[in-house]
């Protein structure tokens, strides 16, 4: 974290955007952000929005408003049921009450400049739907069953890698799924691939190219070296971006990012 927070000193990076898990359990997790956040830097959180509700964890909504962090809550679906089919029983209410929570603080309504949004991703070897239609679909759904307000749905692809690759190569879907990705593959959409605006940060400070090419230990290089954050400077050299098979999931349909659609 401090090599994060001396690179974040001497380079124009502009937003830290923090992903797990749930970092917020990081016990220096609030040393990360007051340090970005004394510096000028925009701060996201990627939350699963149970956090908000579990004990010892209850001050987080305040310290987002506090610190005016940016929340991108994964809730991947609308529905009661398709939530606990996928992550367990009780998941969808505590998520509920999570996001209630930061509503209660103004965050997702009109004008308070505190946002939080979506993510969904599909369970199954499909390409996402439109996010524009979903992100409708969503916000009627939570708002009229459940009072909750949000800013935007992300629409992300699934990747298939690790546990969802695993998962289709033991239904004998993995060939169709990358097969599907292929096909799918739109050339507009490499201009805004997000491993060209971002790098990734392991725990160890290592970088990659994106989150997914961290999983796979894909390291960013320079020559044979592991590029490391305190690599980063103001003039650093351009890198070339690691690609594989994974990133037709990427670049397939709409397209997908951390941000969701790339159309």
């Amino acid at each position: 974290m401090n090599s994060v927070i001396e690179a974040l000193k001497k380079t124009e990076v502009s937003v830290i955007d923090m992903t797990g898990g749930s970092p917020e359990m990081n016990p220096d997790f609030k040393y990360l952000v007051d340090a970005a956040d004394e510096l000028g830097v925009e701060i996201w959180d990627r939350c699963n929005p149970t956090i908000l509700v579990e004990p010892g964890y209850e001050d987080l909504p305040a310290y987002f408003k506090q610190r005016r962090i940016k929340v991108i809550a994964s809730l991947p679906c609308y529905s009661q049921q398709n939530v606990d089919g996928q992550r367990g029983s009780g998941v969808f209410e505590r998520s509920i009450q999570g996001l209630k929570a930061l509503n209660t603080l103004g965050y997702g309504h009109k004008d308070s400049g505190l946002i939080v949004d979506l993510v969904y991703n599909p369970d199954e070897p499909v390409l996402p739907p439109d996010q524009a239609t979903l992100e409708l679909e969503y916000k009627e759904k939570l708002f009229t069953e459940h009072q909750i307000v949000f800013n935007q749905l992300y629409v992300l692809a699934n990747m298939p890698i690790n546990r969802f690759g695993a998962r289709l190569l033991a239904r004998n879907q993995f060939d169709q799924y990358v097969t599907l990705l292929k096909d799918s593959y739109r050339e507009a959409n490499l201009s805004k691939v997000m491993c060209r605006s971002l790098v990734s940060v392991d725990h160890e400070g290592f970088i990659f190219d994106c989150d997914f090419n961290q999983m796979m230990g894909l390291n960013t290089m320079n020559g044979n070296t592991r590029m490391h954050i305190r690599d980063l400077s103001v003039k650093s050299t351009p890198r070339e971006i690691r690609i594989g098979e994974h990133c037709y999931a990427c670049t397939a349909g709409q397209g997908s990012s951390c941000g969701g659609s790339l159309q």
